[in-house]
């Protein structure tokens, strides 16, 4: 994947708001409605096109399509794969136990959402249909974006870890977690092997690897903890096997609500797992009002020989939109961190629309903020560089 050479690129997490159309249309097919294809295709289309168009215009030089096209980040998966059925009894977060008025707020806010705790559990064994709607994905993505001008300078696709997977649409089958984990590390193999062939940075969202210890693991100590962060990392690593580490990144957060996040585990505990993923690139969570001075850690525990840190220089879940001079000095804290500026790539917490229907952020303001985390990294290469990035040879 692409290093910042000449100045620091620009990317983001992967999903982007959706319009209230498509928002409507998702969660209707979700719930079990018949939605006309021609009727999806048509508003995927508009809705690719246009978050293509809105990065582009803001300056991102790594972007994708936004997940437009799935109702949210994993539990789109259950519509790939057999063996699901029913209903998950998702465990009420920390956060949520200890302020049940968020979720009376939560309730408030987004009336009509996708599934969330509720999603499709495992009821038979798990398979992989088909490639067929990955392959879809694709070809619109490479369709809008190559029309576009400029182009990016490059593209990535999104697929869900396998620990996520488990732990959303949860097991009512297999014998074990482990072995519904390693099931499905087997099954996913197929999408993400998809994304490669076809060209484009594979992005693992393996939330799991640090929100989980406040929601399906709540009741593990750190150090248990870990262990469990040890199996879904050798899930990922088995679903990974014979893809290029340097085309793979790894995205993991601890949860993209807006809450007190008092629980969350810190990152030195999992960061020596984080490390052993077979991957090029480490996305994660650094606006985070919770986890700024996580940079410590890494300072602490460098990261691995060649690969990149795509920190999180823009917070996901407020209205507020960061000042690029603030977006600057937290990339040039990641910098430090890193070791290299060329092995800085800026980015957003997480995604701007998670689940179809749940967006924190309002739409026009998750524009405004990409447009100055842009704006921030242009002020950051002044600096590092000597010069404005506007005045560097874009990567080709």
């Amino acid at each position: 994947m692409l290093e910042s050479r000449d100045r620091i690129l620009t990317t983001h997490v992967g999903s982007l708001p959706r319009n209230p159309t498509l928002t409507d249309l998702l969660i209707r097919r979700e719930a079990g409605d018949v939605i006309p294809g021609a009727t999806m295709a048509a508003e995927m289309d508009r809705a690719v096109h246009s978050v293509v168009e809105a990065q582009l215009s803001a300056g991102i030089d790594v972007g994708n399509d936004g997940e437009q096209q799935r109702v949210g980040f994993q539990t789109y998966m259950p519509t790939r794969m057999s063996g699901f059925g029913g209903e998950s009894k998702r465990k009420v977060g920390k956060d949520f136990q200890d302020v049940p008025e968020l979720i009376e707020q939560f309730l408030r806010r987004f009336p009509k959402r996708a599934k969330i705790s509720n999603a499709p559990q495992a009821i038979a064994e798990v398979r992989y249909l088909s490639t067929k709607d990955i392959a879809e994905e694709i070809a619109r993505l490479k369709r809008h974006a190559g029309a576009a001008k400029p182009h990016f300078a490059e593209m990535f696709m999104t697929a869900p870890s396998p620990g996520i997977v488990a732990t959303t649409m949860m097991n009512a089958y297999y014998a074990s977690h482990e072995a519904y984990l390693m099931a499905l590390a087997r099954e996913l193999k197929a999408e993400y092997r998809a994304i490669h062939e076809a060209g484009l940075i594979l992005q693992i969202d393996a939330p799991d690897l640090a929100m989980e210890r406040t929601m399906t693991f709540q009741d593990q100590g750190d150090a248990e903890f870990v262990k469990t962060c040890e199996l879904h990392m050798a899930a990922i690593n088995a679903a990974l096997e014979g893809i290029p580490r340097d085309r793979v990144r790894l995205h993991c957060c601890w949860g993209n609500w807006e809450g007190p996040h008092i629980h969350d585990i810190a990152l030195a505990p999992i960061l020596p797992v984080l490390y052993t993923a077979n991957v090029g690139a480490l996305t994660i969570e650094m606006a985070n009002p919770r986890h700024q001075h996580e940079y410590e850690t890494l300072r602490a525990h460098p990261l691995p020989k060649d690969w990149l840190l795509i920190p999180g220089v823009i917070d996901t879940t407020t209205n507020f939109v960061e000042h690029p001079q603030v977006v600057a000095r937290r990339i040039k804290e990641a910098v430090a961190a890193a070791g290299a500026r060329e092995r800085v790539i800026a980015s957003t917490d997480c995604g701007f629309g998670t689940f179809a229907g749940r967006e924190w952020v309002v739409a026009s303001v998750a524009w405004k903020k990409l447009c100055s985390l842009c704006e921030g990294a242009d002020i950051a290469s002044a600096e590092l560089w000597g010069r404005r990035a506007s005045e560097a040879a874009h990567p080709a």
